[in-house]
């Protein structure tokens, strides 16, 4: 049965974390952002006063009858069948945590360029996300990849994976985080393979995966934009002191 991504058209956005994990696994699936009518029908489903089990906005999956939002909670359903989380219990909650804690920095992310409202655009308060830019690289930025780097150098079964043995959707997201900052924050991530060599070597070696390299070679891919969550404002960006 054919997995159906949702999500807004024309931006990698909150939904790449799903497609990674897609792609990795192989999965056939459709996203339907690229579909002739699939932002159409996307919406008609949200506005949708009949359909139970509506999600309040994009990313959701459908799978048949089964309606999964958030991207935390989609990987949480996909993992166990794509082959991409942990067999045991403990496991599985332990990557569902890390994916929590990727979505809790993925919105300090967003954040550097849009402190106040979303509804506003980046030029409209661009003094507060300079302010809001420069405490999160020089505070939550290291605190954030120092406990991923931790994660990995203390996992049981190698620091080549953040849980288990085996490729997981924690992985391709650290992947994704890691690629998205790169973009957005090219001076204040200069380093970073010294710092974090464990989380450096996992981009690395998620980027070099068959599935994931044919991806990132190809039209499915979109390319990080200023419409994204990882934006590339130079004024935003500086070394680390």
């Amino acid at each position: 049965m054919t997995y159906e991504l949702y999500y807004w058209d024309g931006l990698q956005g909150r939904g790449e974390f799903v497609r990674l994990a897609l792609e990795a696994a192989g999965a056939d699936y459709t996203d339907m952002a690229r579909q002739p009518d699939g932002t159409e029908k996307m919406i008609k489903f949200l506005e949708s006063r009949k359909t139970p089990h509506i999600p309040f906005a994009p990313p959701f999956l459908k799978h048949g009858e089964v309606i999964v939002s958030h991207v935390a909670n989609i990987l949480l359903y996909l993992g166990p069948r794509l082959g991409l989380a942990p067999a045991d219990e403990a496991g599985r909650y332990f990557a569902h945590g890390l994916q929590l804690t990727i979505t809790d920095m993925v919105a300090e992310i967003h954040d550097t360029h849009h402190p106040i409202a979303s509804s506003l655009y980046y030029e409209d308060q661009k003094e507060a996300a300079l302010a809001r830019a420069t405490a999160f690289l020089r505070d939550r930025l290291p605190k954030f990849l120092s406990y991923f780097e931790r994660v990995l150098q203390q996992n049981p079964d190698g620091s080549a994976h953040a849980v288990g043995g085996a490729l997981s959707y924690v992985d391709t997201s650290l992947f994704q985080l890691a690629d998205g900052l790169l973009y957005a924050f090219p001076k204040a991530m200069r380093g970073w393979s010294n710092d974090y060599p464990a989380l450096e070597a996992l981009h690395r070696a998620v980027r070099r995966r068959k599935n994931i390299a044919g991806y990132l070679g190809s039209a499915r891919r979109i390319a990080f934009n200023e419409s994204g969550i990882f934006r590339h404002y130079p004024e935003l960006d500086h070394a680390p002191d």
